[in-house]
């Protein structure tokens, strides 16, 4: 480098993108031959599996994409203390090529045989990372094995290869959330409602199976040992009752199911004997009570006042627009007044079925903070929402009754 930086330089191999589109092929058709002979084998979601890592390895041949998701993990988790990224020197990155600073540490696994009593606090590290990137920042690291993760001469970690990353949406973060709190819980009907909220609908899924089988799994780990309860083997038990009873599972749930599994085996490669799954109840505890806070449901209320205002001040004029298209479109210059008439008590109701939704958002509101046991301003606040939703509800009631007897029949 002209500054004489130490850099680390990721060259992708000649002819890599044709032989790995022949494999993915190849792949696909075991898979479909596979099915057909074996039907059972259905029940593994194996094409959905096969697409996601397909889609992966797409990902990872291009450079530029690891190096904006580089860039992106480094912005979201800068105030993760003990963890560093390295930067991407842009100026001499391509598709092919990768240039970032070196990372002067040695391999987790290498630096844990002569540092065995470090690894509880990188194990901690660890699970903070991987859950305030995916419920904060809806990003994921998909690889994180000891090869990924080394450690700096000052102690920090260094994550390292950014190639296979996932993203979740807001709603599939809030979903997450609530079936990791559920399993954690063992709260078999909770994790069903999450795990379906996460899943794209279908007609064809046997909800009650699926309630009765997740159950089963939640029971299994709740008596294990506390040492062999698994989030990833928990959540690869949640996708094969989901495909025996009909549920279709989203790639973003295979590829993250993979990273849990991948960073509990290495948490018990490390540190065998530390109870991981601490690290994990603490660090969903701290995400749930954000969660519910004060800030995050100001703005929550905010963008759902937004919406209900634009939904109520929109549609009246929608709705009589399109009734007056209707009349114009089909019968020329002939006017049709009751089509007005109509449209107009559309809009009225339209505009009260809104303000209901808004009083039940509050009654649900408030009912999902009281749910969550934490006490103090939380339950006040759920109280007051409650009530505020039942006041409301009734006001908007009394008066379309109200209004119904002074008009005309």
């Amino acid at each position: 480098m002209p500054k004489g930086r130490h850099v680390a330089v990721k060259v992708q191999r000649p002819g890599l993108k044709k032989k790995i589109s022949t494999d993915i092929a190849a792949l696909t058709y075991l898979v479909a031959v596979g099915e057909k002979i074996f039907p059972q084998l259905r029940v593994l979601d194996l094409p959905v599996v096969v697409h996601e890592f397909a889609n992966s390895l797409n990902r990872e041949l291009d450079f530029s994409h690891e190096a904006r998701s580089m860039i992106l993990f480094r912005t979201a988790l800068a105030d993760v203390r003990g963890l560093w990224i390295p930067n991407v020197v842009t100026r001499y990155s391509r598709k092919t090529v990768l240039t970032m600073e070196y990372s002067a540490g040695e391999r987790v696994d290498i630096y844990a045989e002569s540092h065995p009593k470090a690894m509880p606090k990188v194990i901690e590290t660890l699970v903070k990372l991987m859950l305030q990137s995916i419920f904060e920042e809806g990003l994921f690291h998909a690889d994180p094995h000891p090869g990924n993760v080394f450690v700096l001469p000052d102690g920090r970690l260094s994550l390292l290869d950014f190639g296979m990353t996932g993203d979740l949406d807001e709603a599939m973060r809030e979903s997450l959330i609530l079936l990791l709190e559920a399993v954690v819980k063992s709260d078999g009907r909770a994790a069903t409602e999450a795990y379906l909220e996460m899943a794209p609908a279908s007609e064809e899924v046997n909800r009650a199976a699926l309630l009765v089988d997740i159950k089963a799994t939640l029971y299994e780990i709740h008596e294990s040992d506390t040492a062999d309860v698994s989030i990833g083997d928990a959540f690869e038990s949640l996708m094969r009752a989901g495909s025996r009873n009909g549920v279709h599972n989203p790639s973003e749930f295979v590829l993250l199911t993979r990273a849990f599994v991948i960073l509990e085996s290495m948490s018990q490669q490390l540190a065998p004997n530390h109870n991981y799954m601490e690290s994990f109840r603490k660090e969903i505890s701290r995400l749930t009570a954000r969660h519910f806070s004060l800030e995050h449901i100001k703005e929550k209320t905010t963008k759902l006042a937004r919406e209900m205002e634009r939904l109520i001040n929109d549609a009246p004029g929608d709705t009589r627009r399109i009734l007056r298209s209707m009349a114009e479109g089909n019968l020329g210059r002939i006017q049709a007044p009751a089509l007005e008439v109509l449209g107009a008590r559309l809009s009225r109701n339209l505009e009260r079925l809104t303000r209901a939704i808004a009083f039940a958002a509050l009654l649900v509101g408030g009912s999902m903070l009281l749910m969550t046991s934490m006490g103090g301003w939380h339950d006040t606040l759920g109280e007051i929402m409650i009530i505020g939703g039942i006041v409301g509800m009734l006001i908007t009631r009394i008066g379309g009754w109200l209004r119904n007897r002074g008009r005309p029949h």
